[in-house]
Order: structure tokens, then C-alpha cells, then sequence
């Protein structure tokens, strides 16, 4: 059954972990001492011993065969043990009705019927439940959301299912009736009807505890299983309730349908008779009983049904019978088959890898201890574990190595075999005291051993006499330990007790059995303290007397544990056995004669122990003492002398207790294997006291010298004597203090010393002396713990003193046989009442006194245990004063002067005495109060109003708020809001003073806080507008530059490029070699178009946004012109070259290839786009130089004009303005060139065939487009046409500059056939053909070309065969058609106009 989501377990604090040195490690018990002030305040510890220490595993693992115990992990822990019991009965209750249990879901979660029973059960129960309309209460309390109903589907499913069993168990047919009466439906029909109609509901399965642990288990077990034990109801097979079982033995058929055999000496009338109306009538409405054959009319049942069920059926006789029987005591199984070491190891590694689904060292320990909680927590899931646990060590060897064991130690083990770490050692040491302990107890004296696998637990325990404990794991995975510190016992149980008190009241001796454990966080939350530890193998966890541990094993590991006992324990001992007593819980050894056994060896026992074994047989002797006066009293006559340690346990234990008798029992003639310890001599047997016999080991003759003998080596008696004689016989002025008289008396009880005289002295003159000084010292403290708490002094008590009184007990303390240190105090107690007198009448005339004062006043009364009258009137003003002085500092500071504090001071005002002070303040604070509320109620209403008010309305509402002296939180949100929406418009009227252009970021900003102001703002409707006129700008400069499904951002490609190189190949380690240092002028900060941007969004105004966009600019000219002498230089074939890697793809060039004008990177045909008509004179840049559609500079400017009537600064606009800006001066620099001939003055280098046609490493390649070869242009031509290229704008001096370099440094080669002998004329220059053509074709036979092209970049073609083309403008000059860019097709069909035509301030040259 799901439960409500739990909190995930949180692992407790962890206890100490000491590490020992080698000298610390020497002597075990006297390092266990030295840690126990620190270790037994967490109940438990870890050693690690040092590393060297590492003791050989002598286990016989061939014959250790071990039948391990079975656990199911959610049958141990506590609440979830009640769970699961309450569901059995609820299961087994429906079951003898015919009914199959089926668990509702209720939000998808199935429902927790034993929470809501206890909780139906705490709200007065289900009528009281109903009646109030509690359901939804209880809903909330088992963690349902509220608001949806829950507590109706809750109702009915507690009527469905609970209700008819708590009406059974009330035993009374009234409340059956009453049921019958609330709801309208009879009780047994209600069960037929309703029980299993809802098919979501989950079938349970009991657990048949009793029964499982009553048969043997098979042969075949699971080992380890994980089983749901909700079952869907498609997957289980269940019996409807109106379902007929034909095969079912024990059904009766009834409605006449059967007809049973009359038996003898009955008539069928006598045989069928109804057992409620006593007749027989109605046979077919006869309903028999399956249980007992007892026959009931179905309508004479309460409440009656309307048919008869079909199925089994029990009366309630039945029901109370079957349901009515005991709660078997729970207990582990036994697994059904043993194992051996290497089995049980290969199922525990199997089922831990299973269940995590991974190996199972990789396993973390904090998943399994997580998941361990769950698992006993859940009723969900079964997860059943299996754990070889207390197996004798005496049978199979211990895993430290012993002496004469089977097990061969090498010489450098030998030392293993006495060390006092050797648990088979430790408790036989000369310091443990169970060396006293004759037999050998398994487990406590010899060390058990312990094979555990995943899960595998052991249950909240103390060990065997509160005695120490210590384990130690020999491998295998870690152990997790949870112990409490040995004085949170007693809690520990009780709150076991309170969370799940049906387990103890069936089992009161639960937390002995070491069946059941409880979530440590659930402990610790009910304040019991819990530490944890993980054991690794090679350590040791010891716990400490009575602290409660419990744990699991993480994975297949070994472990070895055994007892050892302390002198420190001895007492502990004793305390433990008389709980044993109280219980009825046996022993497991006899604490008297251990304590006996080492009496006896007083002489050669330490002094430290004698003193520890002295205290303890007082003790016992007293105890011995008084039980035998007792037993004569009553008149037990005849004694017998019996060696009970002869006797075996069983024969000695107390018929009653069970407590092992040693000193004396008692038995009787009528029962003589019985026998009773003193304490039950009444509940042996019926006989007369004189029959019994007194069994005793010792007389008390023989008891008080062993003490004595004990005590003398522990210390002086006669000293002891000396000076109690000399104490009582000095009187005078030589009398000694009580405290000496008390230290004697306790050495004289604590050494057990002879009850003689001079005790008996000691004791009467200090009892004496003590009266005297408990009242003196009252007196002189005041009693404070009866004090009156809230305004000091003390209750009154009619047994308190007087002044005379007080002045006549001074006198009798010179009376007493000793002094107490309280008597010169005593008269000034005197002093100090009658000053206390006069100080009061002087406060209590003051109009208003100080509550400083009268406090003060009342604190000395704290001191002064006699009668005061002033003191009630006192504490009246006090309270008065303290109220006045509360008004008072709360009036002083309005700041903190909040509505409640207002109520509450009203509050408290009501209830003092009445006096005028009090009585003004009170009106004035309610007046208060009033106008507070008002104002925070109108203040609210200003704030939430839609639409928002304006500034000047709410401004003057602060300014009316702000004189009220109080705290009001509605009115600081007003004055923070008008604070906030001046500080707005202050900013919004400053953000374009004195003509600043504001920037997009600090717009877009301010904006944004404008929504959190809930004011009136009227420049917050131009800002917003002006904000979308930025966003459609931004849209429109996209549609402009961007190509369609473009990589680049807008600002990416209006700025200078700050990547170059970063999207090409990416093996660039060569190239980076290869190419020049770049220069460092730029800025290190601007390596990315994130720097650029926030540069730019940073600069103050736009010159310095400029500035910044040079520094781009500069960087980008440097690392593009190196990066393409980089790409040009790698195509130079070389012999030693290695592997070259080229284009998009990076494989080495071949067949038909393509270059970027820009970048010079080399390309495959078909991996990029190549424009398939791409004409001579027409640049190709590569996709990644092409990054925007490149609008003509008229398409440009629109955009800025636009961006500067917005008047807003934003990253794009900078760039763009930037942009223009560099496109200016670049046409600037190209029309210098040409006026200063810049073109014609030789500059370029000799013509060379640009079309690349190279071999690498047997790797053909040619390039199909012809394009400048670098080696021909200078640096400045270079710098001019890569910067052409890179602006974003068309522009006609780009192509004509490439053009002219392209003619004049890769010249398209012309074929025609030789001209012949022209004449004179046809010889002359063609400038006159243009009358009949504008194209032309002029062939020469000879070396001199007598043609002058008018382009002042001639290229002064060569060949057989020259074009010309004419301008079609005013100049009708003749060009080469190689040298203005154009080829013989696009002649002919467009018209030409030069440059000189175009642009008439051109110059040409000359």
C-alpha cells in the first residue's frame, strides 16, 4: 500500500573514531577507559587499530555450515509491523464474511487505512467525525491537497470498509443498530454489496504471521525475494462475494437449497431453530452459521438482512471467536536450508547485483542505507533477506587465531594469539571482571560470529547485563551501526513504547527480543540522540552498557563480537539485573556470585576493583540482609546451606522473575523443582510459610567478613572510627562542621562499613544537623523554585516564618552538636527583611514608581523565605509599571510600533488593575490603533487600483501617512513606490537632457522597471513606442543586409570582422606557423563580437563607439591579409609538402577547383555554390567571405537617416554608421588613386597567368575562374582591393578596381588568325569606326599595335586579334574591351558608358 511521500532519510551524526597509536593499543581496556568519557556519550565508537595490525583469518570455513534466520525487511520496523498487523485484521475480519480486501486508491495514491482509522479513531470516531464535518480535516491531516473533495471519498471508504469492523469490535449489537439507523444499510448486506466494487482497488495479501511461524519452512525457499504485496486484480484470483464455490467442502446451502441430515435424539423443528426469537419458522428465511451451525432468521439479525449471502457466513459469535484471538509474539524464521560460506557468498553477491543493477562494489553505501529505510518502511514492497547471525565460534573456530586450534599461525602471527584484541582474549583479561564468571557463555565470554548479505540487520538491543560489547569485522563490505548513548535508554524505549504501543502490549519484553528496529530520524525527532558509523573490514565498533544499537550489513561480509565487563560496569550490572527482575527476564549469569567469586580472591584483587566490588556488595548484602528479616517475619522457619553454583541454571532460576538464585531461594515440599528468589517467596505456592525452606549459599556471618576483607584492602576502618569518636566528643567552641560529619557518614555507607554505635551516633546528630541547615539554607535562598514567575518575588505560604520566628531559630542554632556554615548569614537575613520593609512603604506611596525599582525590590524578596505582606500590592504595581513602560519604548520608537504590537498592548492593558496611568494610556493607544487601521486599509486600496492612480495623488496620501507614529507596512509600500516612480522620471526626463542620444540598453532598462511600479507614468508610453521603433529598424536593416537563412546576426554583419580564420578548416596549426606575426595595436579584449558588443553598448557616445569599431577594423586588415598570403602560399607546390587540406570538406585539391577572391582559400567545385555563368572580370568570394546580400550605399543611407530621427544608440546603428563611414573613405582613397595615377604608374607587377594548374603529392588540380594572383599586386593595391571587398555595400569602384587589376595582371587570352597586307588606311587607328560600329575586331600582322585606348589603366593587350568597344556616352572614345571589364557578348548586347562620362569630375590620365 502506497504511503504518503515520507522525507528521505538523513543520515544521523557520526559517532567518535579513534586510531590509536601502538602504546594506546597495548593495553585494550585501558585505552577503552581513557575514550569512555567521550565514547559512551554516543553509546558507541570505532577503533581502527593501526595499520600493521592485521590478524590472520582462522576460520575452518570448510566446516562452518550455518542455517541463517529469514527477514523480511518491513516486518521489523515497528509502525510498520502495527501497519501490517492492523491490515491482517482487517483482512482476516472480511475474509470470514466472505469478502476478499481490496485497498482503495484515493489520488492515485492507495489509501492508508490504519492512519485513517487512528485518526477517525482521535476525532471521537466516526459519528462524531461525521456529525462535526471533520472529513476534510482529516483529509489535510494524512497530507491530501485541501479543496478537492478528498473527505467524502475518505467518509465513504471508511464506511465502507473500517466502520463495520470497529462496530464489531465495540461487541454490542446497540452500535450495529446505530449504524443501521445513520446510513440505511444493514450491516452484513452493506459487506456483500459494497466491499469489492471498485476494480481500481489493490487485493492485500495477509502475512499469516501465526501461521508462518508455526509450520516448518519448505525445503525450496526463495533466499532473497523482492515481491510487491499489492497485486493488480487483473493478476490475482479472488472469490466475488455472490459468487457460489461448488467445491468449497464446508459451504452449506441455504433458502431450502440443502436440506441437513436430522441427528439423533432431535426433531427437525428443535434442529432449525432460530436463536434469536427462539422459533423455527420460516425455514427458507434460516440462515446457518459455517462456524458453529447456529441458525439465525435473517431478519431477526441487527439489522436484518434482505438476502440471504452466498458463500461462508459467520454469526457474530463466530466473529468475535475468530477475531477475538491473541497476537502471536513475532520472532524470526529459519531459513530451510544451510549453507556454507562460499553459497551464502554467492547469493548475497547475486542478490545485491540484482537488486541495484550493478556491480556490487560500485554500490554506493549511502544508496543502500537510503534504500534499507525505505524498504522496512514501506507496506508496498517485500524484500525478504536472509543473515547467519550468532553462530558459535566454540563450533566452528573463531576467526582470530587461538592456541591449539586447527588453524596454523605462522611465527610472525604468534603475537595474535595474546593479544588483548583477540576476542577470544578480551573477556578473560585480568582487568574484565567476567573473568570471575566460572561457565562459559556463548556469546558473552566466547565470541559468536555473524555472515550477514545486503540488508541483513540486527534490531535495536542492549547487550546481555548492560555489559560492553565489541565486534569486529574480518572482511567483506561495510556494516552500518545506529547507536544511543546508555542515559537515553530509557527514552528510547518509551518513545518505541508511545509510537507503537500495540507491539508491547503484546510483547511487553519487545526491545529483549531483537526482532524489531524504528527509523533513527523518527527517534531522533522525538528527541532520543542516535549516531551512526560504517564498520570497514579491519575495524572495531565497541558499545557501551545499555546503549541501544542496531544496524545493517551493506553487503556479504564476516564479523566476530563478544561481551567484556569493566569495573566502571559493576553497578551498571547490578541495575540491570534488578530490571531483569521487574521483567521477568532471566539471566544469563549470576551477578551476586561473580561479585561472591571475587570477594573471595580480596587479597590479590586491585585496590581500584575492591573499592568497585565493596560498593557493590554492600548492596547486595543489604538487600540479602533485609529479604531474609523479611522471610522470618513471615514465618519461614526451616534453612538449608546449598551450593548453588553446583546446581544448573535451570534448576536455580526463580519460578516468578526468572532471576538466577545464588545467595538464597526458597522452595517448598509440594513443588520441590521450584524455586523462588526473596522477592516472590508469596507467589511459590499455597502451602503454610512453615513448609517453605530457606536455600542460602552464605549465612550473613560469612557475607560481612568478606565484605570486610574486601573493604580492608580497600581501605582503613579503624581510621574511619578514630575520627567519627573524636567528631562527637568535641563540643564547644571546638565544634566541627557539618560537612565533615556528612563525608564521614558517606565513607561509612559507600565502603560499607559495620553497622555499630558510633554510625548509628554519626548518623542521628547529622540528620539533626541537616533539618537545621535544609532550613536555614531555604531561608537564605528564597525557595526559588516556588518564586512567581512573570513579576519576581515569592507566592505566599502560611508555614513561612515570621521575624520573631526567624529571630528565635538564629537563637537555637548554638544548641546543635556541630556548626553550619549558615548561621552568620542568618542575621543578616535579619538586616535585610526589616530594609525591605521600609523600601516598600516608600515605593508603593510613589504615583509611578520605576519598575526597575520595584522589580529590584521583588528579587530581594527572592532571598527572603519569611512572611511578606507588601508583596502581592508589589507585583500589582510592577506589572502596572512594566505595561506603562512597554507603551512607553513602543511610543518612542514609531518605526517598530506595528499594528499587533498595538493589539497586543491593548490586549495586556485589559487585564491589569485599574489605575489612572493606565487608564489615559490606554486611550491614547486605542485612538492610535484606529487611525492605523484606517490609513493602512485606504493606503491598500491607492496601491491595487486599476488603473494606476498618479504620482501627485498618491504623493499627497504619503504626505498625509507619514505623520502617524507607527509602523505601517501598506504606507512604506506607498513611499517606496512614489520613491521609485520619482526616481523613474527623474531618469527618464535625464536620459535625453542636453541633447544625449540615450542607448538602447538603458531605454529597453528603464522600460523594464516600469512594469513594477504600479504608478501613472506618462513618458512610459513614448519610451515603449520608442523602443519598437528601434526593434522594427532593426527588422528592416535585417531584410537589408541579411541573406536569406543567414548564420550572421545583424551586428555580425555590419561589423568589421573580428573571426577571420575561425570558420575555415579547422587545422590551422600550420597556417598559423606559416603566416606573419600579426600586429598587436589591437586590443586583446576585442577577440569576439561579445567584446565588440559590449564595447560598444559601454562607450559613452559615438566617437568613442568609432574608435572602438578602427580597432576592429585594423584587426581585421591584418589578419585577413596575413590569412590570405597564408592560403596562397600553401598551393605552392613544394616536394616535402605533406597532406594538404582544402575547402569545406578539408581534403586535399583536385579536379576542378574554386578561389575566394578574399580569403585565397581553395575550393572543390562541388562542395560550394559557384555561380555556373560567372563571367571573366566577375569576383568570387566563398560563403563564408559572402556574409550579407551586399545593398547598393542608396538602399544604405535611408537606414542610417532613419536610425538618427529615433534618436536612440544601439550596437547596429554604431556599426552600421561605421559602416558608410568606411565605405566613404575607401571610394576616397580609390579616386585618389586615380587622380594621382596611382594606377598607371607601374605598381603591379608583370602579368601572370592566374589559373592555377598544379600537381601535389600525384593530386592533379585546376582552378576553373580566373582571379588576381597576389604575387603581382603591391601591399597597397593588396590593402585597397581586400577592403572593397569587405564592405557590405555594393559599390561600382570595386568592380572596376578589380576589373583593372584582373586585366592587367591575368589578361584573358584572345586567338585570331593573322591579318593580311591592309592598307595604309585599314592600318590607322580605329577611332574613325566607330561611324559604322561600336565593336570591333582588330588583327595585326606585325609587332606594333598603332591603337590608343582611352582607359588610363590600358592594359595594352597582345595578339592576333585585339576587341574594341565604344563609349555610348558624350566622349565616343574607343576602349579595350580586356581593359574596361567587358567580353565580346555583353558588347554587343548592353551599352557602354566610361567613367569619364559617368563621373565628369574624373580625371584621366594621361
Amino acid at each position: 500500500m502506497t504511503q504518503p511521500q515520507l522525507n528521505e532519510f538523513i543520515p544521523p551524526p557520526e559517532c567518535p573514531v579513534f586510531e590509536p597509536s601502538w602504546e594506546e593499543f597495548a593495553d585494550p581496556f585501558a585505552y577503552i577507559n581513557k575514550i569512555r568519557p567521550i565514547a559512551e556519550k554516543t553509546g558507541i565508537c570505532k577503533v581502527r587499530p593501526p595499520p600493521e595490525w592485521q590478524p590472520p583469518f582462522a576460520c575452518d570455513v570448510d566446516r562452518l555450515k550455518f542455517t541463517p534466520r529469514i527477514q523480511r525487511l518491513n516486518e521489523l520496523e515497528a509502525q510498520t509491523r502495527v501497519k501490517l498487523n492492523f491490515l491482517d485484521q482487517i483482512a482476516k475480519f472480511w475474509e470470514l464474511q466472505g469478502c476478499t480486501l481490496k485497498i482503495p486508491h484515493v489520488e492515485r495514491k492507495i489509501l492508508d487505512l490504519y492512519q485513517l482509522n487512528k485518526l477517525v479513531n482521535e476525532e471521537g470516531g466516526f459519528d462524531a467525525v461525521c456529525r462535526e464535518r471533520r472529513w476534510t480535516k482529516i483529509s489535510v491531516k494524512m497530507g491530501f491537497a485541501p479543496g478537492k473533495a478528498i473527505g467524502s471519498h475518505l467518509r465513504a471508504h471508511y464506511e465502507r470498509i473500517l466502520y463495520p469492523y470497529n462496530l464489531f469490535q465495540t461487541g454490542a449489537n446497540l452500535p450495529v443498530l446505530y449504524y443501521y439507523k445513520l446510513t440505511g444499510f444493514p450491516f452484513f448486506f452493506l459487506q456483500k454489496a459494497t466491499l469489492t466494487n471498485d476494480t481500481k482497488d489493490k487485493e492485500y495479501t495477509p502475512h499469516d504471521l501465526p501461521q508462518r511461524q508455526s509450520v516448518q519452512p519448505q525445503e525450496t525457499c526463495s533466499i532473497a525475494r523482492r515481491a510487491k504485496r499489492m497485486r493488480s486484480e487483473r493478476g490475482s484470483v479472488k472469490t466475488e462475494p455472490r459468487e457460489v464455490c461448488e467445491n468449497r467442502p464446508n459451504l452449506r446451502r441455504r433458502m431450502g437449497t440443502c436440506v441437513a441430515k436430522p441427528e439423533p435424539g432431535k426433531n427437525k423443528v428443535d434442529q432449525y431453530m432460530c436463536l434469536v426469537c427462539g422459533s423455527g419458522s420460516a425455514e427458507d428465511r434460516l440462515l446457518l452459521c459455517d462456524g458453529c451451525d447456529d441458525s439465525y432468521h435473517i431478519f431477526c439479525l441487527i439489522p436484518p438482512l434482505h438476502d440471504v449471502p452466498k458463500g461462508d457466513w459467520r454469526c457474530p459469535k463466530c466473529l468475535a471467536q475468530e477475531c477475538g484471538k491473541p497476537p502471536v509474539a513475532f520472532g524470526f524464521e529459519q531459513a530451510s536450508r544451510n549453507y556454507t560460506l562460499q553459497a551464502f557468498g554467492d547469493m548475497a553477491d547475486s542478490f545485491k547485483s540484482d537488486y541495484f543493477n550493478m556491480p556490487v562494489h560500485m554500490v554506493p553505501t549511502e544508496l543502500v542505507e537510503k534504500e534499507f529505510w525505505r524498504l522496512v518502511s514501506t507496506i508496498e514492497e517485500d524484500v525478504t533477506v536472509e543473515y547467519g547471525a550468532d553462530i558459535a565460534s566454540k563450533e566452528f573456530g573463531s576467526g582470530f587465531p587461538v592456541r591449539n586450534g586447527h588453524f596454523e599461525v605462522s611465527p610472525e602471527d604468534e603475537h595474535y594469539l595474546s593479544s588483548g584484541w583477540n576476542l577470544n582474549n578480551m573477556p578473560v583479561l585480568d582487568a574484565s571482571v567476567l573473568t570471575h564468571v566460572t561457565a562459559d557463555i556463548c556469546g558473552m565470554k566466547l565470541p559468536w560470529l555473524y555472515v550477514g548479505m545486503c540488508f541483513s540487520s540486527f534490531c535495536w538491543h542492549i547487550e546481555d547485563h548492560w555489559s560492553y560489547s565489541i565486534n569486529y569485522l574480518h572482511w567483506g563490505e561495510p556494516k552500518t551501526w545506529y547507536g544511543a548513548p546508555g542515559y537515553a535508554a530509557e527514552h528510547l524505549e518509551s518513545v518505541m513504547k508511545k509510537l507503537a504501543p500495540e507491539l508491547f502490549e503484546s510483547q511487553p519484553d519487545l526491545l529483549h527480543q531483537l526482532v524489531t528496529i524504528m527509523n533513527p530520524n523518527t527517534l531522533m525527532n522525538n528527541g532520543v540522540p542516535i549516531y551512526r558509523t560504517n564498520q570497514c573490514a579491519g575495524e572495531f565498533v565497541i558499545t557501551f552498557p545499555r546503549a541501544y544499537h542496531s544496524g545493517f550489513n551493506q553487503g556479504f561480509n564476516f564479523a566476530e563480537a563478544v561481551n567484556f565487563c569493566t569495573m566502571d560496569w559493576m553497578p551498571i550490572g547490578r541495575n540491570c539485573v534488578e530490571h531483569y527482575r521487574q521483567l521477568s527476564r532471566y539471566c544469563v549469569f549470576s551477578h551476586d556470585e561473580m561479585i561472591c567469586n571475587m570477594a573471595c580472591k580480596a587479597d590479590m584483587m586491585d585496590v581500584d576493583l575492591a573499592s568497585s566490588v565493596h560498593k557493590d556488595m554492600t548492596i547486595m548484602i543489604k538487600e540479602e540482609e533485609e529479604l531474609r528479616l523479611k522471610i522470618i517475619k513471615m514465618g519461614v522457619e526451616q534453612s538449608q546451606q546449598v551450593d548453588f553454583e553446583v546446581l544448573p541454571d535451570e534448576e536455580r532460576q526463580c519460578y516468578k522473575c526468572r532471576t538466577t538464585c545464588y545467595l538464597s531461594g526458597i522452595t517448598c515440599a509440594c513443588s520441590p523443582s521450584k524455586m523462588v528468589c526473596l522477592y516472590h517467596t508469596q507467589d511459590l505456592c499455597s502451602c503454610p510459610r512453615s513448609n517453605l525452606t530457606l536455600h542460602y549459599k552464605f549465612t550473613l556471618d560469612k557475607l560481612y567478613p568478606m565484605m570486610v576483607s574486601v573493604k580492608l584492602r580497600a581501605e582503613s576502618y579503624k581510621e574511619w572510627v578514630s575520627t567519627v569518636q573524636e567528631i562527637l566528643e568535641n563540643k564547644g567552641d571546638k565544634k566541627k562542621g557539618l560537612e565533615e560529619l556528612h563525608s564521614l557518614v558517606e565513607q561509612a555507607e559507600t565502603k560499607a562499613f559495620p553497622q555499630t554505635s558510633h554510625l548509628d551516633q554519626l548518623r542521628t546528630v547529622t540528620t539533626e544537623a541537616d533539618k537545621v541547615a535544609v532550613m536555614a539554607q531555604q531561608l537564605l535562598n528564597g525557595k526559588r523554585q516556588t518564586r512567581y514567575r512573570s513579576g519576581g518575588g515569592k507566592s505566599q505560604n502560611q508555614n513561612e516564618l515570621t521575624v520573631e520566628e526567624l529571630r528565635s531559630f538564629v537563637r537555637q542554632l548554638d544548641s546543635l552538636p556541630c556548626t553550619i556554615r549558615q548561621a552568620p548569614l542568618l542575621k543578616d537575613l535579619l538586616t535585610r527583611v526589616d530594609d525591605f520593609k521600609q523600601r516598600s512603604e516608600r515605593l508603593l506611596s510613589d504615583e509611578s514608581p520605576s519598575p526597575l525599582e520595584l522589580q529590584d525590590l521583588l528579587d530581594v524578596s527572592l532571598g527572603l523565605d519569611v512572611e511578606l505582606p507588601q508583596l502581592p500590592l508589589l507585583r500589582e504595581r510592577l506589572e502596572q509599571a512594566r505595561w506603562l513602560e512597554a507603551v512607553q519604548q513602543a511610543s518612542s520608537w514609531p518605526d517598530s510600533l506595528c499594528l499587533d504590537t498595538m493589539r497586543r498592548l491593548i490586549d495586556q492593558g485589559v487585564g491589569l488593575a485599574p489605575h489612572s496611568s493606565v487608564e489615559r494610556a490606554m486611550a491614547r493607544l486605542q485612538e492610535l490603533l484606529t487611525v492605523s487601521e484606517q490609513w493602512e486599509e485606504k493606503v491598500l486600496s491607492l496601491i491595487e487600483a486599476r488603473p494606476y492612480h498618479s504620482l501627485e495623488t498618491l504623493d499627497v496620501a504619503l504626505q498625509e501617512v507619514e505623520n502617524i507614529p507607527a509602523y505601517l507596512p501598506n504606507c512604506l509600500q506607498l513611499k517606496d513606490v512614489v520613491t521609485k516612480a520619482k526616481k523613474w522620471l527623474h531618469e527618464a526626463d535625464a536620459l535625453q537632457l542636453g541633447g544625449r542620444i540615450p542607448v538602447l540598453d538603458s531605454l529597453s532598462e528603464l522600460v523594464l522597471r516600469a512594469e513594477g511600479i504600479p504608478v501613472r507614468l506618462d513618458p512610459l508610453s513614448r519610451l515603449e513606442a520608442l523602443v519598437g521603433d528601434i526593434q522594427a529598424w532593426k527588422e528592416s536593416a535585417a531584410k537589408t543586409f541579411l541573406l536569406k537563412n543567414s548564420p550572421f546576426s545583424l551586428l555580425e554583419v555590419l561589423c568589421p570582422r573580428c573571426d577571420v580564420g575561425a570558420g575555415h578548416q579547422k587545422s590551422r596549426s600550420k597556417k598559423a606557423k606559416e603566416a606573419p606575426q600579426i600586429s598587436k595595436k589591437g586590443s586583446t579584449k576585442l577577440e569576439s563580437l561579445c567584446d565588440v558588443e559590449r564595447a560598444l553598448s559601454e562607450s559613452k557616445d559615438s566617437a568613442s563607439a568609432m574608435t572602438t569599431l578602427a580597432e576592429v577594423r585594423q584587426r581585421e586588415m591584418e589578419i585577413l591579409l596575413a590569412l590570405r598570403a597564408s592560403n596562397e602560399s600553401k598551393l605552392v607546390p613544394a616536394e616535402n609538402c605533406c597532406t594538404l587540406s582544402v575547402c569545406v570538406c578539408q581534403k586535399a585539391p583536385s579536379g576542378a577547383m574554386v578561389q575566394c577572391e578574399l580569403c585565397r582559400e581553395v575550393f572543390h567545385h562541388g562542395c560550394v555554390e559557384t555561380t555556373a555563368d560567372l563571367e571573366y572580370g566577375q569576383a568570387w568570394l566563398c560563403p563564408l567571405c559572402q556574409r550579407s546580400r551586399k545593398p547598393p550605399l542608396d538602399k544604405v543611407l535611408p537606414l542610417l537617416a532613419s536610425l538618427q530621427r529615433i534618436r536612440v544608440r544601439l550596437p547596429e546603428g554604431d556599426a552600421l554608421r561605421f559602416l558608410i563611414e568606411r565605405t566613404v573613405r575607401w571610394q576616397h582613397r580609390v579616386q585618389q588613386s586615380v587622380d594621382c595615377s596611382f594606377l598607371l604608374q607601374g605598381r603591379v607587377g608583370p602579368r601572370i597567368s592566374s589559373h592555377l594548374t598544379q600537381e601535389i603529392n600525384g593530386s592533379s588540380f585546376y582552378t576553373e575562374h580566373q582571379s588576381v594572383p597576389l604575387q603581382g599586386l603591391g601591399p597597397e593595391l593588396d590593402e585597397l582591393m581586400v577592403e572593397g571587398f569587405l564592405l557590405q555595400v555594393t559599390l561600382p569602384e570595386t568592380e572596376q578596381l578589380y576589373r583593372y587589376l584582373l586585366y592587367k595582371l591575368a589578361p584573358l587570352p584572345s586567338h585570331s588568325p593573322p591579318l593580311g597586307n591592309d592598307t595604309e588606311q585599314d592600318q590607322q587607328s580605329p577611332r574613325g569606326s566607330p561611324h559604322h560600329n561600336k565593336v570591333m575586331t582588330i588583327t595585326h600582322n606585325s609587332e606594333e599595335d598603332y591603337s590608343l585606348c582611352a582607359a588610363p589603366w590600358c592594359r595594352e593587350p597582345e595578339g592576333d586579334e585585339v576587341n574594341w568597344v565604344q563609349c555610348d556616352g558624350s566622349c565616343n572614345q574607343w576602349f579595350h574591351q580586356i581593359c574596361v571589364g567587358l567580353s565580346a557578348e555583353r558588347a554587343e548586347k548592353e551599352d557602354y558608358i566610361c567613367i569619364s562620362c559617368t563621373q565628369p569630375d574624373y580625371k584621366r590620365g594621361e
